[in-house]
């Protein structure tokens, strides 16, 4: 478009210059007969070019009509190619799925098929010895409350900072809080299955992240005011359908 402009330009610059130098030739030819007929006249020979002033005046005007009209289907290719830029760019580009968009904000590297059964077996997510064992049909001596009562889960003993795992392929179902396990998880196994693991700190997942088997889930915090006797622990409780059954059965 504007080698189209510059070349409109070009061929009336020379229109422009041809002109200029018929006028000229015409000019000195008037100019020589008046002389010859009349000796008195004084008259500038250079005024018949004054009159040219019009003609290039509307020449220019001419040429800036052009180029204004040159400038406007210029801007429309020039629309024309960004849009088109744009469609390039979003070639390839899928939307994501809704599932793989965390309630958090965060992108799901994959989906898990999470189908844990009672044939398959648990990772420990602290190695340690259990300080107060799983006891639903009975109760237990609870030290620091000095009390008996049952309880749905295994205190695993532990050290501070020492890395906890996902105990199987997971779905992060809650990150949360309360007075008697401090931070905790709630974890989706599969076929019904869930986990709790609590006492924990440094939480580095997201409520709907999966999560494979061994992969970490945070590091041991100091206890709850529940387990100041007992000492620093993970607390660990499995569920099926919603009934709390012992996770020892499950370990490896």
């Amino acid at each position: 478009m504007k080698d189209k402009v510059n070349q409109l330009f070009r061929d009336k610059l020379i229109l422009v210059t041809v002109v200029l130098g018929l006028v000229a030739i015409v000019a000195a030819a008037g100019t020589a007969t008046i002389r010859k007929g009349n000796t008195h006249l004084e008259e500038s020979p250079y005024l018949e070019l004054q009159e040219s002033d019009g003609l290039l005046v509307g020449e220019y005007e001419h040429a800036q009509t052009i180029g204004n009209s040159n400038a406007t289907e210029a801007a429309e290719v020039q629309t024309m190619e960004n849009t088109m830029e744009n469609e390039v760019q979003t070639v390839g580009h899928e939307p994501v799925a809704e599932t793989e968009v965390l309630e958090a904000g965060a992108i799901v590297s994959e989906s898990l098929v999470l189908d844990f059964s009672e044939t398959e077996k648990l990772a420990w997510p602290v190695m340690g010895n259990v300080i107060l064992g799983y006891s639903m049909d009975k109760t237990t001596w609870f030290p620091t409350l000095e009390q008996y009562k049952c309880n749905p889960a295994n205190v695993i003993q532990s050290d501070i900072s020492t890395p906890v795992v996902a105990p199987a392929d997971a779905r992060i179902l809650e990150v949360g809080y309360n007075e008697e396990i401090g931070n905790f998880l709630r974890l989706d196994l599969g076929n019904e299955y869930t986990a709790v693991c609590g006492q924990l700190k440094e939480i580095p997942v997201v409520e709907n992240e999966y999560l494979h088997k061994g992969e970490l889930l945070g590091y041991v915090a100091e206890p709850t005011k529940y387990y100041s006797v007992e000492g620093v622990n993970v607390y660990f409780e499995l569920q099926h359908a919603g009934k709390p059954v012992d996770s020892l059965d499950f370990l490896e």
